[in-house]
């Protein structure tokens, strides 16, 4: 029987983030790690970008960041200083590769490789069954960040945000690589909530990104045929070389996620850190990576953890409800919200760190009978 402290289930951003702050703190210096993931990172297969008004965690990783940002639709376009607030960009491959670096250093962890196919657990010991072998170990502390859809519920809501991107580079100078583009929603809204984001990372490169708010997927060939579109379009740009590609599928649901689960604490996705509304997971998962180690350091119980006030999920449900029912175009919603706030106020409260006061002076800015609607329909939903 392996005998270990801790195990961690996927080696994602959420099982990566808490592992790397547990292995450097000292209070863990004498436990034993297990961390599992169905394959080695070696490949560059997503961007996550954020905005943060200090120096994170993972700040020597930041591949870019920009003090300014813009956005556009028909209506309104605007280039925003941010400050103190920067927009940043980490790279997968940088992150696996600053995590796993460290990760190698320190003899008290173990890394299988395999699919998980389910955990079995008990006081005495842990079972953990991959695709072609079984890991009988100790009884330890589970952190499963691996996330496996299930059946939606009665009344519940889900939409896809879905995302293909391209990392472009272009023979002359085309960018203005001080400026993000966070949103841009010129582009056709036939298939739902649709978006541009294009973040340039030197005068000749940028990724860009098309990104949809919708309850399915495209095909291969439709996301490529809007990013062709757009670069030609609005970038204005015939000639380019691809030289990454990127595709992901996050959920956005009101279902609740439960942190303890099945002899397992979720984290990450699997944990609900995914923001109902837009699909924000990266920042959310570094807050929840740093309750769950301060609350072991303390020795608190776990689920101790305090979450986002309840408010907040009916914001999410709020809005859900007015994408999915189609009462409202998203690209109406982040026009005004865009618009008529200030752009400080809006990444507090979308990091649900609002007060009662600032949700009130944002909300009173959005279309009212619409929101007043939908807010009726979250309230009654049986």
């Amino acid at each position: 029987m392996l005998k270990y402290d801790f195990i961690i289930l996927g080696a994602g951003a959420a099982g990566l983030s808490l592992l790397m702050r547990m292995i450097n703190c000292p209070k863990f210096s004498n436990k034993k790690f297990l961390l599992v993931d169905k394959d080695r990172k070696k490949i560059n297969d997503r961007t996550w970008c954020f905005w943060e008004n200090k120096t994170g965690f993972f700040e020597s990783v930041v591949y870019k960041k920009w003090d300014q940002i813009s956005f556009y639709s028909s209506q309104f376009v605007r280039d925003i200083d941010i400050h103190p607030y920067q927009y940043k960009m980490i790279r997968g491959i940088d992150f696996y590769e600053h995590c796993f670096n460290e990760i190698n250093n320190h003899s008290n962890v173990n890394i299988v490789y395999g699919e998980v196919r389910s955990v079995v657990t008990d006081k005495q010991k842990t079972t953990i069954y991959l695709s072609d072998k079984e890991l009988p170990c100790s009884s330890a502390i589970i952190f499963n960040s691996i996330y496996k859809p299930s059946e939606l519920f009665h009344g519940s809501l889900q939409l896809l945000q879905h995302f293909k991107g391209w990392f472009i580079e272009t023979a002359e100078p085309c960018f203005d690589s001080n400026k993000a583009t966070l949103m841009d929603f010129r582009v056709h809204q036939q298939f739902g909530t649709s978006f541009v984001y294009v973040l340039p990372v030197s005068e000749k490169s940028a990724l860009v990104e098309y990104t949809l708010f919708t309850e399915s997927t495209l095909t291969t060939e439709q996301y490529d045929h809007e990013l062709t579109k757009y670069v030609r379009r609005f970038l204005r740009l015939s000639a380019f070389s691809i030289l990454e590609q990127e595709f992901g599928i996050i959920p956005m649901t009101n279902k609740t996620f439960e942190f303890f689960q099945n002899g397992m604490y979720n984290i990450g996705i699997a944990g609900g850190q995914t923001k109902a509304s837009t699909g924000y997971t990266f920042q959310f998962i570094q807050k929840q990576a740093q309750a769950i180690v301060d609350c072991l350091i303390q020795s608190r119980p776990l689920t101790s953890i305090q979450t986002s006030p309840k408010r907040f999920h009916f914001y999410d449900n709020v809005l859900l409800e007015l994408l999915i029912g189609k009462k409202l175009p998203g690209k109406e919603i982040f026009t005004r919200m865009f618009k008529r706030n200030p752009v400080s106020r809006i990444f507090k409260f979308l990091d649900n760190e609002t007060s009662f006061i600032e949700e009130l002076q944002l909300i009173s800015t959005l279309q009212t009978v619409p929101f007043a609607k939908a807010a009726f329909r979250t309230l009654t939903r049986d």
